[in-house]
């Protein structure tokens, strides 16, 4: 079988292979340590509603307790039973339905490079006993033949160390023997029997790839049960974190799955921060240093690099400038583009907004559609949500009538679909320029909404026959950022 038919879900290319998504949809956004009740409700009454093609579940099977409960505890497995603090298997099964039935795809982020480390008292959040000293994990079975020889990772150049020693002291599995295969095949083939769409791969830069090419050779394809098409193939993004330097390239593991592309990441978070101009990104592609559009999975930030990412990263913590970088990301065709979707946090290790018994408290949702609660919810600020639409308007359409002021105000249509400016200046914009739409009055979909009889929330841009807008955005005003599209027609 030719790995390549796994891919991909690229804004606008063709693929061999039916994609998981609504053809009419973009966007996945991250519910990061959400609760499998919470994303059934947030399937029903906005992801779907308001066109997201597909969500991220933290992971989902069982895992270590770890003392004062961080959001790390998640990626230190005991088992594959489907259990963690956002549900069980049962409840996990009916939101992967409600999700689907809403035209919502799920994607699960999936750990299997290790077990856990050597936690004391060790035992699942199901009740699943581990003697992690003796890398006995009795609930899938695993014993200290499925593992790698413990050693630490002392260079990064060194693929071999990368590869077989202990990430973070991280019990490292065996993926070469037929055994452990086998185990995690049973467990992605659940997932996808359950009604999944694809996988986040985590810590996939730890692994061989050709063992990841067997494992995915023998994950099903997505059921027509489901609403999947015949022949439709999950979609895999692996974590392969590449900022140059190292022994491991992105490119090692692009020839069967997408990759979590962290160089978009950093690259276009540097612009908007104000390290490079914005009339640079005229070019943003490969040049760039990033990968190709169709095994790219765009994103501007996740939990990692949120956390750890410093000053090349942009987060809620600096929204306008957030907003921005993420409106890019949506108006601009390259890659599978994700949405974070955040709680708020102080510390590094901070778990979720929590009950006195550690289990995930409720979102929540405010009249004003934000969240509170210490859900951050970026995915549902009006300028990120409306941006996911303007991105379902423009898809497969090209970048045409690149505009910039030779520093950091620069506009752009998609085709005759959609259009787009951004001020990053200390000055305002306040110039005529080709929108590439019809002619008529037009919302800002940044500033607000469209309201119905001809009205808008907040801008509007009238279109001449030619057309011709004048674009005016205050240095001072909230957003950076202008978007109209052919949806957005008063």
């Amino acid at each position: 079988m030719k790995m390549m038919a796994l891919m991909v879900l690229g804004l606008g290319l063709a693929t061999a292979n039916p994609s998981p998504l609504l053809p009419d949809r973009t966007g996945i956004v991250q519910l990061f340590e959400w609760t499998f009740k919470e994303i059934s409700e947030e399937c029903k009454n906005f992801l779907g509603p308001y066109g997201y093609a597909g969500l991220q579940t933290s992971p989902v099977n069982e895992y270590a307790v770890l003392e004062n409960r961080p959001w790390y505890e998640r990626y230190q497995p005991v088992s594959y039973k489907i259990i963690s603090r956002s549900g069980n298997d049962e409840q996990f099964k009916e939101m992967v339905k409600t999700c689907n039935n809403a035209g919502v795809r799920v994607f699960v982020d999936v750990v299997f490079n290790h077990m856990c480390g050597d936690v004391p008292n060790a035992h699942g959040i199901g009740g699943s006993p581990a003697d992690p000293r003796n890398k006995f994990y009795p609930a899938v079975p695993y014993n200290s033949n499925n593992f790698h020889s413990s050693c630490s990772i002392h260079s990064y150049q060194n693929a071999g160390e990368v590869r077989n020693c202990e990430l973070v002291g991280l019990h490292d599995l065996d993926q070469s023997q037929s055994y452990v295969r086998n185990k995690i095949i049973d467990f992605l083939n659940h997932l996808v029997d359950l009604g999944v769409a694809g996988f986040r791969i985590d810590a996939a830069k730890h692994m061989w790839p050709q063992d990841l090419q067997y494992i995915y050779s023998q994950i099903k394809s997505l059921s027509t049960d489901h609403g999947f098409k015949a022949g439709t193939r999950p979609y895999i993004y692996q974590e392969v974190i590449d900022l140059g330097g190292e022994g491991i390239k992105a490119t090692d593991y692009t020839g069967f799955g997408s990759v979590v592309d962290f160089k978009y990441s950093r690259e276009v978070s540097r612009v908007f921060a104000g390290f490079n101009k914005f009339k640079w990104l005229r070019t943003y592609g490969p040049s760039w240093g990033i990968l190709p559009s169709d095994v790219c999975l765009a994103f501007i930030d996740n939990h990692d690099n949120q956390r750890d990412g410093g000053k090349d990263i942009l987060t809620y913590k600096r929204s306008r400038e957030y907003k921005m970088a993420n409106a890019f990301m949506l108006s601009w065709p390259h890659g599978t583009p994700r949405i974070m979707s955040s709680y708020d946090f102080n510390t590094r290790d901070q778990g979720p907004p929590h009950n006195s018994d550690y289990s995930i408290s409720n979102v929540i949702r405010k009249p004003d559609m934000s969240c509170g609660g210490g859900w951050i919810c970026e995915h549902r600020w009006r300028q990120i949500y409306n941006m996911v639409a303007f991105s379902n308007a423009v898809k497969g359409t090209p970048v045409t009538n690149f505009w910039d002021n030779d520093n950091n105000q620069i506009a752009y249509c998609r085709g005759n679909k959609g259009f787009i400016a951004f001020n990053g200046e200390y000055y305002d914009l306040n110039m005529p320029l080709q929108t590439c739409l019809p002619a008529g009055k037009y919302c800002d979909v940044i500033s607000g909404t469209k309201l119905g009889n001809g009205k808008c929330s907040g801008k509007a841009v009238t279109v001449n026959e030619r057309g011709m807008a004048r674009i005016i955005m205050d240095k001072n005003a909230e957003d950076g950022v202008l978007a109209i599209h052919i949806n957005s027609r008063a």
